[in-house]
């Protein structure tokens, strides 16, 4: 409760340090600096990358909330990336939830690098309506769905499958990603539901350094995401839906860890005025190699 009033009440001033750490600063295909959409970069082949991702929010009318995911994303092939998430959320002057978890794959189809590249994208979501992830809008969902207390919402299960196609381009450095996303309850008598995520991101600069260095500009990328709900398949459009949009930033570290910023800002009356979304991963090389016996 304490960290989530903290974060709340310093959002402003923690935007400001971010923002100035990396514009002061102003390599390998580097993952764009997306909180929602996907890009065509797969996880290398054996490698497995952990990351927490967090979400914190002071919805008007509601209560303030803190939601962290945890991430565990391994290199199948070079064609294949699978993931699993837990998930939980803290409210204020409410309780602490486990919402659910999820389990991805992502399918590469073209071996080479087009001007268009594709992933096809499916996962299976076993999580309760408590959940305040935002990992996607979907549906006609509104900011005013979780003034619902969490005693009530944890009661909710929905079990169901979610297929993206992923658009991803790579231009002078940088990246353009499109998703168009689809969803099927499968414990309920559900119409699909439907939504979208847009972004454009690149490295602060395209070439490295001739020296060793931690800051260098190239560590850096910057972009944005416009990402949304698309209605249902008997109500699609955007009208009475959650729209957001919201600069990116990241740090890419030499040693495997990445740092990531995001205010997400409400373009409607059903979003929240703004989500401040921050992340932490660390990447582990040829991980599949520890369990391989030495000849």
């Amino acid at each position: 409760m304490f960290v989530v009033s903290w974060l709340v009440e310093r959002r402003h001033l923690l935007a400001f340090v971010f923002f100035v750490v990396a514009l002061s600063s102003l390599g390998a295909q580097q993952e764009p600096p997306y909180f929602v959409t996907y890009s065509s970069v797969m996880e290398e082949p054996g490698n497995l990358e952990i990351e927490n991702q967090n979400i914190a929010a002071s919805p008007k009318n509601a209560n303030a909330f803190f939601a962290p995911t945890v991430e565990f994303e391994y290199g199948a092939t070079a064609w294949w990336t699978t993931e699993a998430y837990a998930q939980g959320q803290k409210t204020v002057n409410d309780s602490a939830v486990l919402t659910g978890f999820r389990f991805e794959s992502r399918f590469r189809p073209l071996p080479r690098e087009y001007w268009v590249n594709p992933v096809l994208y499916v996962e299976y979501e076993d999580h309760n309506e408590a959940d305040k992830s935002f990992l996607e809008i979907m549906d006609h969902d509104s900011i005013t769905d979780i003034e619902v207390p969490n005693a009530e919402l944890h009661k909710e299960i929905e079990r169901a499958l979610e297929g993206k196609l992923i658009l991803s381009s790579n231009v002078k450095g940088w990246n353009f990603s499109e998703n168009i996303i689809a969803e099927k309850a499968v414990n309920e008598n559900e119409p699909w539901e439907f939504g979208y995520a847009l972004a454009a991101a690149r490295p602060l600069a395209l070439k490295g350094s001739s020296r060793r260095c931690s800051f260098c500009r190239q560590n850096f990328a910057a972009g944005g995401e416009l990402f949304g709900g698309l209605g249902t398949r008997y109500s699609f459009g955007l009208r009475q839906t959650e729209q957001y949009f919201g600069p990116t930033l990241a740090f890419n570290a030499p040693n495997g860890v990445t740092l990531k910023f995001s205010p997400e800002f409400g373009l409607n009356d059903n979003a929240a005025g703004v989500l401040w979304r921050f992340g932490l991963s660390y990447e582990i090389e040829q991980f599949r190699d520890w369990f391989r016996r030495t000849k």
